[in-house]
C-alpha cells in the first residue's frame, strides 16, 4: 500500500522532470530560454556557474553555449526550480551533455555548493591542469565571489 501511495504522489512530479524544446534565446553562459508547447521556459544549467557579465570569459562562455544550443531542440532533465522561477536542469543536445561541455572547455566552475558529482569535479580539475578557458588566467574569480563583491560595493 505504501508503494502505491508513493507512486500516486510522485508520479506527476517524475513525469515533469524531463522535457524538450527549441532554444530561442541565450542570456549568458549558463542560462537560456527554450520554447516548449508554445511556452517560453528559462533554463539555468545545474551544477555549474559561468563567468558573470563583466568577468573575463563571460562572452566566450555565452558564445560557446549559443553555438551549442541556439535554434536546436534540447532535452532538459529538471533538478530544481530556483528563486527566480527558472528551471534548473541538466541539458543535452545531439548526445552532448551541455553542463559537462562547459566544464571541459574551462568555461564554468563546478558549483559544488549545489552539486557533489565527483566526475564533474574531475572535469573542472582537468580543465585547470590544461589551463583551458578561464583557467588560463592566474587567479580567476568564481562568479559567486564576483557577485558577492559587486553586492558589497553597491
Amino acid at each position: 500500500m505504501n508503494r502505491l501511495v508513493f507512486l500516486l504522489l510522485f508520479l506527476p512530479i517524475l513525469a515533469l522532470a524531463q522535457f524538450s524544446g527549441r532554444v530561442v534565446a541565450v542570456a549568458d553562459g549558463d542560462t537560456f530560454t527554450l520554447l516548449a508547447e508554445n511556452k517560453e521556459i528559462r533554463i539555468r544549467l545545474h551544477g555549474i556557474d559561468c563567468p558573470e557579465r563583466g568577468q573575463d570569459f563571460s562572452q566566450v562562455a555565452k558564445t560557446f553555449l549559443s553555438d551549442l544550443v541556439f535554434g536546436k531542440t534540447v532535452s532538459v532533465k529538471q533538478t530544481d526550480t530556483d528563486r527566480y522561477g527558472r528551471v534548473i536542469g541538466i541539458v543535452t543536445v545531439d548526445g552532448v551533455n551541455v553542463n559537462e561541455a562547459l566544464l571541459k572547455e574551462g568555461l564554468a566552475w563546478h558549483y559544488v555548493y549545489y552539486d557533489k558529482n565527483p566526475e564533474w569535479a574531475e572535469m573542472e580539475a582537468e580543465a585547470k591542469r590544461q589551463k583551458k578557458g578561464l583557467w588560463s588566467q592566474p587567479n580567476p574569480v568564481a562568479p559567486w565571489e564576483f557577485r558577492r563583491r559587486r553586492a558589497v560595493d553597491n
